[in-house]
């Protein structure tokens, strides 16, 4: 197999395998919503069973359902889908050398690569602002009832990402967000009901929840400030 410039054979079999992970996830989803909330729900469970440990492997093919949760979104959200998507194939590679998500911060650490473009510590980190990107807009969602999804974007993308975009990113978003589709629209794409949908997203934001918290203390108790 040929390997991409500068990387080894292994490292671009690792790429692609992962990236076949994330498609074969999204398939076969008739209610994506449900099947993401779902997930996040049964990841929680295992983390409690694991007494408070994360495992990688199970967090990276769940991270993989909420790929089309942005798709649902339209090109507004492009900008997000692509890069979660990246950065979710590449912890999906990594499980292969790493058991748990302690496990890459603690080499990072030990690299002083945790802020290193590429490393799996910073593609953690922003796996964690795509979960906290979809639960900040479900949340604004919910919060007002027949109000518009632009709205609810625009308010999620301004407190979970815009502070670390540069402005020429805020602004092309700001642009982005006009495409949007209707609040109908978007609860016909996920297959929900309008009562279906509000059920759904408060799992998502349940069991998406204490997942978020604890990657963020990943960093915290390694005196890492959540700043980028």
């Amino acid at each position: 197999m040929m390997a991409f410039r500068g990387q080894r054979p292994a490292q671009s079999e690792q790429m692609c395998d992962a990236a076949a992970a994330v498609v074969a996830a999204r398939q076969g989803m008739e209610q994506p919503l449900t099947a993401v909330a779902e997930a996040f729900e049964e990841l929680a469970r295992g983390m409690e069973a694991d007494g408070g440990e994360l495992r990688l492997a199970p967090f990276g093919d769940t991270c993989a359902l909420v790929s089309v949760l942005f798709n649902s979104l339209g090109i507004a959200f492009k900008f997000a889908e692509s890069e979660y998507v990246t950065k979710v194939n590449d912890l999906i590679g990594a499980s292969r050398e790493y058991a748990t998500l302690n496990d890459i911060l603690d080499k990072d650490v030990e690299n002083d690569s945790v802020k290193k473009q590429g490393s799996h510590s910073r593609n953690l980190r922003r796996v964690r602002l795509g979960l906290g990107l979809i639960k900040a807009l479900f949340e604004q969602f919910l919060a007002t009832e027949g109000g518009s999804l632009y709205d609810a974007a625009t308010t999620a993308y301004g407190q979970v990402c815009a502070p670390f975009h540069s402005w020429a990113i805020r602004k092309a978003v700001g642009a982005g967000m006009y495409t949007l589709p209707s609040r109908e629209q978007l609860i016909m794409r996920l297959n929900e009901t309008d009562c279906s949908v509000q059920k759904e997203m408060r799992r998502y934001i349940d069991a998406s929840s204490p997942i978020i918290v604890y990657i963020d203390n990943l960093f915290l108790s390694r005196n890492i400030v959540l700043d980028w």
